[in-house]
Order: C-alpha cells, then sequence, then structure tokens
C-alpha cells in the first residue's frame, strides 16, 4: 500500500503543497488498520529504492504509470489511496507543527505517535520534514532541534536510505552542526546526531566529507570533532570490517595532521579544547574523547621526539582535576608511546619530579581551586604508566619493572583516596593484560613482581568491609592471578598473606541484605545513571531514554557480588595451574579451613562455594600428578563432611557436591587417569559463565540452590551424608585416616553445636570403620580428652565416649598409657574416659590388669640434687597415677564386675603400693656432718590415696565385716608409718579370717608366688598375710599344712631380716603344733590372778598377753575358762585407770571373736550384761576406751546376731547426732524382757558414776527407754530411782548442750506429773 502511495504525484510548489495537506482534516489518520499498514510498508522500500534513486533531490514522486496502476486496480479505488496518502502526509505536517508547542509530557505523545508512522512510512516522513524545513526556514531553533531528533530516528529506523535524501539529509546536517543558537551544543549535537545516522547507511562519504574538514589546517569546529568522536566510539554502526577501515582510515587522518602539531594557533586550540569543562565531568564527551585518541595518534605518527616530548609536556602541564581529563591525558601518551617510549617516559619521569606534583604527594588538602588541579596529577601518571604497557604491546617487556617501580611508589606516597586506588587498579590491570600478550613473558623474570603484590593486599585490607559499591576487590584478585602466571613464583608467606587478604575482604562481607543496604546508603552517585537537569527538557529523543537508563542498586549489587566470587575463584584456579601439585591443593586448602569453621554461616557457604569451584576445576582439569600422594586430605574430607550435615540447606548441599568431586578427585588420583567431567561429574550447583568464569547462586544472594534430586544420579548421591564419607573414607590412606580424625577431634572443641555434633558422629563412624587399623592413638586420646570439657551436647559427648569404647578394643594399652599421663591430677571429664575406656567387660578387665601391671613399675624418682632427667620418672607418675585411677574406677558401674573378680590381684598390689609409698618417705641416712639432702617425695594425697583405694575396695566389693574391724578399731593410721604398716597388715588379714572372708582361698592363691618376687616389699606383704591366714581353715584348700610347712621353711632362708621373722613366727603356728593348745590354755589362770597387781602397766601387759594367747589357740580356744576370762574382763569396765579399761574391753572383744563358732552358753549373759557399760562408754573421756567400746560393742552385736549390722556399724564409725543415740538405744532395749531389766538396771547404777559425761550419756538413756516404754520402765523404777533421775534431769537442765536441756526439762516435766499420781 505504502508502495502505491509513494507514486501519488504531488506539486512542485510548497504552497500547493500545503494548500492541498490543510484542506484535509488536520487531525484525520491513516484510514487502514496498523496490521496492514505495517506489512504494507515493510515491502515498500525494496519495491520502490532503485526506481526512487533518480527522482528529483527536492521532491518525492511516485514513477508508477498510470496504465499500471490501472492494470492493478479500479480507477476509484488508486483515488481512494491518493486521498489516503494525502491524510497521511496531512497528519505528519499538523505533528511536526505541534512540536513547537507542545509540552515535555505532549511531546512524549507526540513523538511516540511519529515514530509509529516512521516504521510503517519512514520516506513519508522523511519527505515531510524535508518540505517542512524548506517551506519554514524561520523556525525556531527549538523547533529544529526537535525536528533534527526526529529525522535523526527516522533515519535509523529506515532500512535503506536513498542516496537523494542522503545528500540532501547530509547538506541540511553539515550546514546546523556549526550553527551558533540559543541551545548553544545542544542544538549542534543534535544537526550532528542526523549525520551520524546517516553514517548507518553509506560512512565512507560522511567520513570523507569529515576528513576534507579536519585537514584544512584549520582547527575543527567542535562538531566536527563530536561526529568523529560517536564514529570512534560507536559499536553499532560499523560491521567488524567497516570498523578496522575507519581506524585505518582515522590513522592515516593523524598522519597527515603531523605538520599541524607546529602551528602555534592549531596547537593551542588544541590544548583549549582539551582543557575546557564539560557539562559533566563525569563524563568524557564525545569529541574530547575523538580529539585525545586523535591526538595520541598523532603524536604517534611525528617523527621529531623534541616535538612530541613539548607537547606531551604542554598536555600535562594542564588541569587533572577530573577524572575524564586525567583518562584522556593517559591515552594520549599511551598512544604516542607506541613509537616514542623512550621519550614518554622521559616525559612523565621529568613531570614527576616537578614541583606541583612534590607538593600534591605531600599534601592531603587542596587548600585553593589552583591545587585541585594538581591533586590527583599522581593518578594521571598512574593511568599513564599503564597506557603506556598497553600500547607499547610487544616493547613493554623490558619496562615492566621500571614502570611497576614507578606505580608502587605513587601507591605508596601520593594522598590516598578512591581515585588513587582506581587510577592503581586500572593502570595495573592494563600493565598486566600487556604482559600476558607479550611473547616470552612467561619465561621473563621480573623483580618487582613482590612489591605490586604488597600494594594489592594494602588495598584490599582498606576495602570497606561493610559495602560492596566498586569493582575493586574483583579487579585486586584479577591482577593478582596474572601476577601468579609471572616468574619468579610468588614465595609461599606472601602467598599466604595474599591468600588471608583476599578471603577475608570477600568472604567476611555482610549478608547481602545487609550489604545492600550499606552500598545503597554509600553509592557514590556517579554508580547511577541521571539525566542532568540541563538536559531532562532535551533527553526525551535519546536512545536508552526512560526508566531503563537508571541501573538498580540491588540488581547492580547482585552482578558486582558474582564478579567478585568469580575473581577470587579465578585467582584460586590460576594458583594451581602454575603450580599444580597436591603440596599447592593442600596450601590453598588450608587457608579456607578457617572459613569453612566460621561460625557466621554466610561465610561458611561463600568459603565452600570457593572450595567445591577449585575441586570441581581440578576434576575436569586432571593436572595432578598421580605419582603425588594427596597431603592430608583426610582433613577437607573431616570439613566436608561436617559441613554435610550444616543447619544451612545451601551449604549441606554444596557440601554434597564437594564431597563428590573429592570422591572422583581420590579415584582419579588412585586410578592415575582424569576423568571425563562431562560423563562423571553431577550436575553443578553453579552455572559457567560464557567466558568460562564459574558463577555462583547461595543463598544469600535471594537464590534457591539446587538440591540434589537435580544433580546426575552418580552413586555416591545415592547414599545419605554419613555413608558418603564412609564411601571417601575407604579410598583414603592410612595417614589421611589419622587426619581425617583429628580434623573431628579438633572440631570438638567447637563453638558451633552443629559442628561439635557432626564431629562426634564423624568421628564414631572413622573408629567405628577403620580403628582396628590405625597405629598411634595416644595423641588423639589427648586431644580428645582436652576437648571433652566443651563439649556440652549431651548426644555428641555420647558418641564421643563411645568412640573411645570401640578404640580400646584394639588399642587398649596405648589408652590406658595415654589416659594415665593425664590424670594427676584427675578431674571429671578424664573420668568419664576412663569409664568409657571399661564400657564392654572384655576391655574393662583388660584396663584393670595393665593398671596393675603399671603400679607395679614402682622406681625410686631422683633426689632433688639430681639436676638431669631422669628416664624413669614418667614411669613414677603414672604408677602413681595407676594408683589413683585403681580407687576411682571402683566407684565406676562399668568396672564393678571387673574390680569384684580382681580383688585377690588388687588387694595384694594396693598393699605393695602402701609399703612403696612409705619406702619413698623414708630420708637418706645423712652423711656425718651433713645434713640429709631431700627426696623427691610423691605428692601429700599419694599415701592417703592408696589406703583409701584399700578402704573403697574393702566397702564396694562387700567385704565391710573386714573394713569395719579396722575402722572401729582406728587401725588404718598403722598403714601410715613404715613401722607400724606390718600390724596393719596382720589386722586386716586376722580380721578376714576372723569374718570367714570369702576371698582367702583367691588371696592365698595370689600371694604364693608373690613369696618368690624379686621385690622385698611383695614378700613381706605376701608373709604377713600368710601367717594370719595360718588361723584359717581356708588354708587347706589351698595350701595343705606340709607345703605350708615348706613354704615357712623357704622364708627363713630369705635376704630380708623381717621376712625372715615372720616365717619363724609362722612356723610356732599351733596348726602345726596342736600340743601347744594345752599349755597355753594352762597359763590363763596364773594370768587371770595377775589381773589383781597394783601396778597398772603390768596388769594391761598381763591383759595384753590373754588377748594373744587367745588367737594364738586359734581353733582350739580357750575352752572352759573363757568364762573366767570373760569375768574377770568385764570386771575392769569400770575401772578408774583408762588403759585398763581400755585393754579390758580389748580382751572381752577378742574372746567374743574366739568364741564366734562354739557355743556361748554362760557366755551370752556375760554379752548382755556388758551391752550397757560398753554404750555408756562410748562418752568415755579416754579416746583409747571409747574406740575399744565401739569395736567391742560391734563384736557382741554381730556374735548375738542383731539385725542390720551394717547399719550399726555405720552408727558406730561415724555417727554422732540424736539419731545415733535412739538407734543405738533401740537396738539394746528391744531384744527381750529378759535384757530389758538388765540393761534397765545397769543403766540406773550408772547414774551414780563419777564420770560427769558417762552419767549424763546413762541419765538420756533412761529417758529415751521411758520415752519408748513408759510402762515397762516404772513398773521397774521404785521412788528412790525416781528421786535420783530427778536430780540427774535437774542438773542436765543446765547442760551447755541445748539439745540435752531440751531433753531433760521434758523428762523432768514427766517424772514429776508421774511421780504426783498416786499408787494404785
Amino acid at each position: 500500500m505504502d508502495g502505491q502511495c509513494s507514486e501519488r504525484p504531488h506539486s512542485h510548489t510548497p504552497t500547493g503543497r500545503m494548500s492541498s495537506a490543510v484542506s484535509q482534516n488536520s487531525r484525520i489518520s491513516l484510514p487502514v488498520s496498523t496490521s496492514t499498514k505495517d506489512s504494507s510498508c515493510m515491502k515498500a522500500p525494496q519495491d520502490s529504492a532503485c526506481r526512487d534513486r533518480w527522482s528529483h533531490p527536492s521532491t518525492i514522486l511516485l514513477h508508477k504509470s498510470q496504465s499500471n496502476q490501472a492494470a492493478l486496480m479500479p480507477q476509484e479505488h488508486g483515488m481512494f489511496m491518493v486521498e489516503a496518502y494525502s491524510a497521511a502526509l496531512a497528519t505528519c505536517l499538523k505533528i511536526l507543527q505541534d512540536m513547537n508547542s507542545a509540552d515535555l509530557f505532549h511531546l512524549k505523545y507526540i513523538i511516540k505517535k511519529i515514530k509509529n508512522m516512521a516504521r510503517g512510512s519512514p520516506k513519508l516522513v522523511m519527505e515531510t520534514i524535508h518540505d517542512y524545513f524548506i517551506d519554514n526556514p524561520e523556525i525556531s531553533s527549538r523547533h529544529k532541534f526537535r525536528l533534527f531528533q526526529t529525522l535523526e530516528m527516522v533515519i535509523r529506523a529506515s532500512d535503506v536510505l536513498e542516496e537523494t535524501w542522503e545528500k540532501t539529509f547530509m547538506q541540511l546536517a553539515l550546514e546546523n552542526m556549526t550553527k551558533a543558537t540559543e541551545l548553544e551544543d545542544i542544538y549542534q549535537d543534535a544537526a550532528s546526531n542526523v549525520l551520524v545516522a546517516i553514517c548507518r547507511h553509506s560512512w565512507r562519504a560522511v567520513a570523507q566529507h569529515l576528513e576534507t574538514e579536519l585537514l584544512t589546517g584549520v582547527f575543527p569546529h567542535r562538531s566536527l570533532l563530536y561526529v568523529m568522536g560517536v564514529l570512534s566510539s560507536s559499536e553499532e554502526l560499523f560491521s567488524q570490517e567497516d570498523k578496522a577501515c575507519w581506524e585505518e582510515q582515522l590513522i592515516q587522518m593523524a598522519i597527515k595532521s603531523v605538520p599541524f602539531l607546529s602551528m602555534d594557533v592549531w596547537s593551542k586550540e588544541l590544548l583549549c579544547t582539551l582543557t575546557t569543562p564539560s557539562w559533566t565531568q563525569q563524563e568524557q564527551s564525545p569529541e574530547k574523547a575523538f580529539l585525545f585518541t586523535y591526538y595520541g595518534l598523532t603524536l604517534q605518527a611525528e617523527k621529531n621526539s623534541a616535538t612530541v616530548r613539548r607537547h606531551l609536556q604542554a598536555l600535562l602541564e594542564t588541569s587533572h582535576q577530573w577524572p575524564k581529563q586525567r583518562e584522556g591525558m593517559a591515552l594520549t601518551l599511551g598512544l604516542a608511546a607506541t613509537r616514542h617510549l623512550d621519550d614518554v617516559w622521559a616525559v612523565l619521569d621529568h613531570f614527576g619530579r616537578s614541583r606541583p606534583i612534590r607538593w600534591s604527594l605531600h599534601s592531603s588538602s587542596p587548600k585553593n581551586s589552583e591545587d585541585l588541579h594538581w591533586k590527583w596529577a599522581s593518578s594521571t601518571i598512574l593511568l599513564a604508566y599503564g597506557q603506556m604497557a598497553a600500547k607499547a604491546r610487544a616493547h613493554i617487556l623490558p619496562w615492566v619493572d621500571n614502570i611497576v617501580s614507578r606505580m608502587v611508589f605513587y601507591f605508596h606516597y601520593s594522598s590516598w583516596d578512591e581515585t588513587l586506588k582506581q587510577s592503581f587498579l586500572t593502570a595495573t590491570l592494563m600493565l598486566m593484560g600487556a604482559v600476558s600478550r607479550s611473547e616470552g613473558a612467561h619465561s621473563y623474570e621480573f623483580s618487582q613482581t613482590s612489591e605490586l603484590l604488597k600494594c594489592l593486599m594494602v588495598l584490599m585490607e582498606k576495602e570497606p568491609q561493610d559495602t560492596l559499591y566498586t569493582r575493586s576487590r574483583q579487579q585486586t584478585m584479577h591482577i593478582a592471578s596474572s601476577l601468579c602466571k609471572l616468574r619468579p613464583p610468588i614465595d609461599l608467606e606472601r602467598k599466604s598473606q595474599l591468600l588471608s587478604t583476599c578471603f577475608r575482604s570477600v568472604f567476611a562481607l555482610p549478608l547481602l541484605d545487609a550489604l545492600e543496604k550499606h552500598t545503597c546508603l554509600f553509592l557514590e552517585p556517579s554508580n547511577i545513571q541521571v539525566w542532568p537537569m540541563a538536559r531532562e527538557w532535551a533527553g526525551w529523543m535519546h536512545q536508552g531514554w526512560g526508566s531503563g537508563a537508571v541501573l538498580h542498586c540491588s540488581e547492580h549489587l547482585q552482578s558486582l557480588y558474582s564478579r567478585t566470587m568469580e575473581a577470587l575463584d579465578l585467582m584460586l584456579q590460576s594458583l594451581i595451574m602454575q603450580n599444580p601439585t597436591t603440596d599447592e591443593l593442600h596450601f590453598l586448602l588450608s587457608h579456607l579451613y578457617i572459613w569453612l569453621a566460621s561460625e557466621k554461616a554466610h561465610e561458611r557457604q561463600r568459603a565452600v562455594h570457593s572450595c567445591v569451584i577449585l575441586l570441581k576445576f581440578l576434576n575436569h582439569k586432571g593436572n595432578l600428578d598421580p605419582k603425588e600422594n594427596f597431603k592430608r586430605i583426610g582433613q577437607l574430607v573431616g570439613i566436608l563432611g561436617m559441613l554435610c550435615q550444616d543447619p544451612d540447606r545451601a551449604i549441606q548441599h554444596c557440601s554434597l557436591e564437594g564431597a563428590s568431586h573429592l570422591y572422583q578427585l581420590l579415584m582419579c588420583h588412585k586410578a592415575g587417569e582424569a576423568l571425563k567431567a562431562e560423563s562423571q561429574a553431577p550436575t553443578e550447583l553453579s552455572q559457567a559463565h560464557s567466558d568460562g568464569a564459574p558463577l555462583w547462586s547461595s543463598r544469600d544472594q535471594k537464590v534457591t540452590p539446587l538440591g540434589p534430586q537435580e544433580m546426575v544420579k552418580n552413586r555416591i548421591f545415592q547414599f545419605g551424608n554419613s555413608q558418603i564419607i564412609k564411601e571417601i573414607m575407604q579410598q583414603l590412606t592410612l595417614a589421611e585416616l589419622n587426619d581425617l580424625i583429628w580434623t573431628a577431634i579438633d572440631s570438638l572443641g567447637s563453638t558451633s553445636p552443629f559442628r561439635v555434633q557432626a564431629a562426634s558422629e564423624m568421628l564414631l563412624t572413622a573408629v567405628q570403620e577403620h580403628g582396628a587399623k590405625l597405629k598411634i592413638v595416644s595423641g588423639m586420646a589427648q586431644a580428645i580428652c582436652l576437648r571433652l570439657c566443651s563439649v556440652h551436647i549431651p548426644q555428641a559427648k555420647e558418641k564421643t565416649l563411645h568412640a573411645i569404647t570401640l578404640l580400646a578394643r584394639s588399642h587398649t594399652r596405648e589408652l590406658v598409657t595415654t589416659f594415665l599421663d593425664i590424670s594427676i591430677p584427675l578431674d571429671s571429664h578424664t573420668f568419664q574416659l576412663w569409664r568409657a575406656l571399661g564400657a564392654e567387660q572384655p576391655t574393662s578387665h583388660l584396663v584393670l590388669t595393665m593398671l596393675l601391671a603399671w603400679l607395679q613399675e614402682r622406681p625410686l624418682p631422683t633426689g632433688a640434687s639430681d639436676s638431669s632427667p631422669c628416664p624413669k620418672e614418667k614411669t613414677y607418675l603414672r604408677s602413681l597415677a595407676a594408683m589413683n585411677m585403681l580407687h576411682e574406677l571402683q566407684f565406676a558401674p562399668e568396672f564393678k564386675q571387673a574390680v569384684q573378680e580382681a580383688y585377690p590381684k588388687l588387694f595384694l598390689a594396693l598393699l605393695t603400693q602402701m609399703h612403696y609409698v612409705l619406702e619413698l618417705n623414708l630420708p637418706w641416712e645423712p652423711q656425718p656432718k651433713q645434713q640429709a639432702p631431700e627426696v623427691a617425695a610423691p605428692s601429700p594425697q599419694s599415701c592417703s590415696t592408696s589406703l583409701e583405694a584399700l578402704k573403697s575396695l574393702l566397702s564396694t566389693t562387700g567385704h565391710w565385716r573386714d573394713f569395719a574391724h579396722l575402722e572401729l578399731q582406728g587401725s588404718w593410721e598403722l598403714f601410715t608409718t613404715i613401722h607400724t604398716y606390718p600390724k596393719g597388715v596382720g589386722l586386716l588379714a586376722r580380721a578376714m579370717v576372723q569374718n570367714h572372708c570369702r576371698q582367702i582361698t583367691a588371696v592365698l592363691r595370689q600371694l604364693l608366688p608373690s613369696l618368690q618376687s624379686p621385690e622385698e616389699r611383695e614378700r613381706k606383704v605376701a608373709i604377713l598375710i600368710l601367717t594370719e591366714f595360718l588361723y584359717s581353715p581356708a588354708l587347706l584348700e589351698v595350701l595343705p599344712k606340709q607345703a605350708a610347712l615348706t613354704v615357712l621353711t623357704q622364708g627363713l632362708r630369705d635376704p630380708s631380716p623381717e621376712v625372715r621373722v615372720l616365717s619363724l613366727q609362722g612356723l610356732s603356728n599351733i596348726v602345726f603344733h596342736p600340743d601347744k593348745g594345752g599349755l597355753l590354755r594352762g597359763q590363763l589362770r596364773p594370768f587371770l590372778d595377775g589381773f589383781f597387781q597394783s601396778s597398772e602397766q603390768v596388769i594391761v601387759c598381763i591383759m595384753d598377753t590373754v588377748s594373744d594367747m587367745l588367737h594364738r589357740l586359734g581353733a582350739q580356744g580357750a575352752g572352759s575358762q573363757s568364762l573366767s576370762v570373760a569375768i574377770s574382763a568385764r570386771s575392769f569396765f569400770n575401772d578408774e585407770r583408762d588403759r585398763i579399761r581400755a585393754a579390758a574391753m580389748a580382751l572381752f572383744g577378742d574372746l567374743v571373736a574366739a568364741m564366734a563358732d562354739r557355743e556361748l552358753s554362760g557366755l551370752r549373759t556375760q554379752m548382755h550384761q556388758s551391752m550397757v557399760p560398753l554404750l555408756l562408754h562410748l562418752k568415755d573421756q579416754c579416746p583409747a576406751v571409747t574406740t575399744q567400746a565401739k569395736f567391742t560393742f560391734y563384736r557382741c552385736a554381730v556374735l548375738l546376731r542383731w539385725r542390720l549390722r551394717h547399719t550399726l556399724f555405720c552408727t558406730l564409725a561415724w555417727e554422732r547426732g540424736l539419731s545415733a543415740r535412739h538407734f543405738l538405744w533401740t537396738c539394746l532395749m528391744t531384744r527381750s524382757q529378759e535384757e530389758f531389766s538388765i540393761h534397765l538396771s545397769q543403766a540406773l547404777s550408772y547414774l551414780h558414776s563419777h564420770s560427769c559425761h558417762i552419767k549424763t550419756w546413762a541419765a538420756l538413756f533412761i529417758g529415751h527407754t521411758i520415752c519408748c516404754h513408759p510402762q515397762a520402765v516404772f513398773q521397774m523404777l521404785n521412788a528412790g530411782d525416781i528421786n535420783l533421775l530427778l536430780c540427774t534431769f535437774e542438773h542436765l537442765k543446765s547442760d551447755p548442750e541445748p539439745s540435752i536441756r531440751e531433753f531433760a526439762t521434758s523428762q523432768l516435766s514427766f517424772l514429776q506429773k508421774v511421780s504426783a499420781r498416786p499408787k494404785q
């Protein structure tokens, strides 16, 4: 349709056209649908292009003949199309008229409408605009400006531009682009943009005209430079081939412009144009951008060095205040350096030494506008060095170190700000790019790379940690990646600093939500594109106008963050590529571990992402030497395994992928061949950028990470997290397994609950699967002990202890030794480890056996005077620790059965240990006139520990009766000195015999080998026990009489005098000499008569002798004389002499013990009559009497078969309160009526005692009895007894003890009431 309309003939007279158009309704639109119009006008240019090319330049005529039109359609339809075309032309004309008066809002609507028309019929619009310019030469500049913008849009929208229109509109643009109007540059730029639009169709004609104007010798107009600047910077106007042609034409223009450098007017005007401020200094105007390039190319073509230097020096002496000005200067110097490298270097060196530059280096704050011109001159120099490197290309290698040294100098000594930082980074990037493109760079030795790396680390450290609004981080890491490829390689210390700095700068950034908030608050205005107010009314037609021109802060930050992470990953990949060894991999990963263990989820997430990317890269490259063993790869397995249980699901999935890549890497390395990435690797959680750089989507980037179901069904993903680690463990060597276990142990001390839980599970899994093949576990056990105190999660602690239990199956000896070293002093956590060690019965028995073995390692420590380290000192400490543990483990439920079964060994070992400890306390015998030197004695608790261990062994294994014998006698003190030790052992063995201990036979079997021990102390303990066990009937079950004689006879030849004496005493036992019984019994009567001697010492000695005789008679006993002994002993219970009372009670107790298995007959009455005296003498003032009263009372109660004997023992041994008294009194008074009357009458008799304590004790006893049995008591009391009680309780009302006073008052009141009643 447009093709037909375009052939409409029209008058050549403007007035005719106007009148024809105006006669139509000015508001009429095209009478065809939009779709029809669009489809038809898309074909119009192609149909009529060739035919229209020969039309008159000032008119648009359609050259189809009338006959052809008649052949195509009826005449009526043709007339209709003519009228429609006229209407469209009138509408377009009306729109062009309305542009002049429309406001901005209405103008946008008008432009949108004409834009739609131009898409359908560009020729119609171009014809109308052209005619409008011709018909209205006096229209305003503002109106022309808008028409130019419309024309530019239409030309750009046209697919083909006829040559006539090309020439016509080019002439129109050239006439107006240099015209001065009130709109200034805006008007000129609009006309120039028409010329630029024409270049889209025919750039060579425009370029030829531009070259002609440029080479006239007169400095070109700004608009000309503007067009050339747009052409040079535009990427869409030229094809790749045309772009190369245009650049070559520019170079030729520059070569032809060389003579102008010698023209002062031209040169001054050039500098003036370059230094004239733009309307915004944040953007470089096209004309200035081109001029800097053109200037540099011209200087490049100049052959005279002096001319080049003069121009460059003049350029550098202009203002350096604005960033685009500095960039332009640097570009000019860089282009000139392509052929004049020495000259540019000399100019920069001279400029750097000038006074303004020296001033700017030492001044941080400018004082006036002149100072601002030079403040950032060092930034220009940095950029110039970068451009020098970029443009010099192949010639730059010898200059690199010099350039770097200058850049480092300006970095350190210039005033630090964002401008300097960005200039330094930009220049360094250009330098590294130039080096990387240079052949031979990898074989070239650079001496300044370490200094440059220092600057990069300083720059990285200065980056704000809570914002991310520049590319500085990624640029720095890109530079570092390039530096890694140069020689010499970066040393390990510097590389470590680089990694730590980069990781801290990137990983420690806040979460993206917080980062976005901070960054948007501090974002520089230059980072957001907004239209200046000065151009707001004119910017409606520019390409890209609208809301899309403003860069959204969130999107900008997302992109910036992703690119920063990419740069970090690429740096790691560069490092491993430069040194593809397992050592280098370990070095890189070791710097990641601290971040993988971070308490912050987003830091862990970023670190594990980088780790996974690196592993994936290695998997795909497969360039690690398979002959090299991985170094501490088990540590990575452990960390990834724990992160698989991270509460953050993104970290879980990423760690799972990392475990997969690691598994494949191990398999590939093990097989010695690369794994095919496409067929074997799982689908990555990260995507790949078009340039091959990895991209990452993580939780703090507001993108949901891919789940395992989106991964390829690799075999390893069919298992759970724990099973994955098990699979990887199968591929690890023993050393790598050790690393994994150590990683888990170290993580037990973490403050993160999930990490502790995961570490305990991993430790348990590793020990379950591979614990038996571990070689050295002592260090692991010690580390577990140190970290167990910080494990507060019950499940984690339980699993850790269970791992110890499993480890003990194969490493019991090593664990016992290790735990002994950390058990002095013993704390609750170490004790838990010991309990875990014995959680399984076979192991608990083995642990006790080993502790006993260590206990027997009893070296004497060196004296304090010996300063040399003693090799046996550790053994000595372990021996003492074993003693301590044997004591503590008796209370552990896990060791209960083992302790019970090991009782004989423990019994003898503890007795021997006590002797050993006492030996250590013996001082060295001093030399004459010399003081005895100090010896290394055990700790203050060492002696008591072995004694307490013996006590607990007796009490926890059911041998409390043996314990009671020594406790009630106070005989434990005998074990505290070397001189009384034998008596203590004898009393303990005697108690076992008297109590018919079930372990006598087992102990006998255990001690017989000890009689042959090389250690004197062991033989001594064995013979002491054996001589007492001779009185036990159980002896003959183990050792027949003849065998016992043989053993004792051999003891007579023992090197120890003590053993010989004890053996001799054993040989005199009544078991071997039954006739001695009659002789001893015959001596009893004379001894009993001796009780009535006047000498206290003689009486005590006789009583002790009778006690010894009763013991030696053994099973034969005293026979019928037992009653006489009992009566004689009882008669001295109330003797005024303390020693005699104590000896009498001891004798009575020994008699009771001797009668244990015999008919008591009359002795039973004697025991009943002795109970109250013994009870009341518990309050005796003499401690010896009190002790013997307790023991004898207990012996009588056992022989009389009282109930609750264990409670009775505990009460007698330790209870002191009123409840203890009541218990004893109740046991005594609830036996029988006969005993009741005996006890009450005895208590009444003690009210006459001279001992205040016993008298009080008797009164309280009677008072308690009255409370419990009032009726029975008052039936036995007469008036005198009641009066005596009244007097006694009246006296007790003034007792110093409140409880006694209260009890006496209540009893007195009760007795007074009872005595006042009339007797019935």
